[in-house]
């Protein structure tokens, strides 16, 4: 069983790699499942029912989410209605939408999809940590994998729920801070663990947006309008591979630019 996860995608520059690296690395790559952080997908700042479908429709099974999901009000139009649309489990009860799901493959395989948020400089939201734990354990009764998207800024958060959920989830990787950490593993349990998967989109700014208004900030303290950034696109992901029994045997991390992903084809 190999999953692809995609680290959050930015805009349309991320949307475009998508459209183009999703076919040509499940054809050639032999991935069973396509997961994929959308929050950021609609201009950088949120999503809508369009850019899901569109993204539904490159072969992505389930978009996962994190703090920018609600950006786009129109949201809460649909997030009850699209079950393969996640938004943080650990968010208070009767917030819209729903925070886990299970999938199954062509092959049979049933995945369970768990999406958490961290609270570490983050909105103080309900613990991660006790409640991922019990929806883990929830989803292994039903599914034959698990996987986490941990939405969170602190690396040692990040780092303590991997270890915390060692030998329960299949893989726990991280999403949010749009740059890509180099200590994929599987931890001693059987668990596939990564700190941040990274951002598709573009890299010749400032985690996604144009460098001189976010330098002109941070040197005058001033509010800002941010801008999205256009060069140097790239694919940020990982392929997780699990067998039979839900531990993961590998975990490789993928940096893909547009002539990468030409040449996969």
């Amino acid at each position: 069983m190999r999953i692809l996860f995609i680290g959050d995608i930015f805009a349309k520059v991320g949307r475009d790699l998508v459209k183009r690296a999703v076919p040509a690395l499940v054809q050639t790559r032999g991935i069973d499942l396509v997961i994929a952080n959308g929050e950021n997908s609609a201009g950088g700042f949120g999503l809508t029912r369009e850019i899901s479908r569109e993204l539904f429709d490159t072969g992505i099974a389930v978009l996962t989410s994190g703090n920018h999901v609600w950006d786009k009000r129109e949201i809460l139009a649909f997030i009850d209605d699209e079950p393969r649309l996640l938004r943080p489990f650990n968010y208070p009860a009767g917030t819209p939408g729903r925070g886990s799901t299970i999938v199954t493959t062509a092959d049979g395989t049933r995945v369970g999809i768990l999406n958490l948020m961290g609270r570490v400089f983050m909105t103080a939201i309900d613990d991660p940590f006790s409640l991922g734990r019990a929806e883990v354990e929830r989803l292994k009764a039903h599914a034959d994998i698990v996987f986490v998207d941990f939405h969170a800024e602190a690396t040692s958060e990040k780092v303590a729920l991997g270890w915390h959920l060692d030998g329960l989830a299949t893989a726990v990787v991280g999403t949010h801070t749009h740059v890509q950490t180099a200590d994929a593993q599987v931890l001693p349990g059987g668990t596939a663990y990564c700190t941040d998967v990274g951002m598709t989109g573009p890299h010749d700014g400032v985690i996604g947006v144009d460098r001189g208004p976010v330098i002109n900030r941070f040197l005058t303290g001033l509010p800002t309008r941010f801008d999205t950034a256009s060069g140097l696109p790239r694919l940020h992901a990982v392929i997780i591979t699990a067998d039979g029994s839900g531990r993961a045997s590998a975990i490789e991390r993928l940096s893909l630019t547009p002539t990468d992903i030409e040449d996969l084809r």
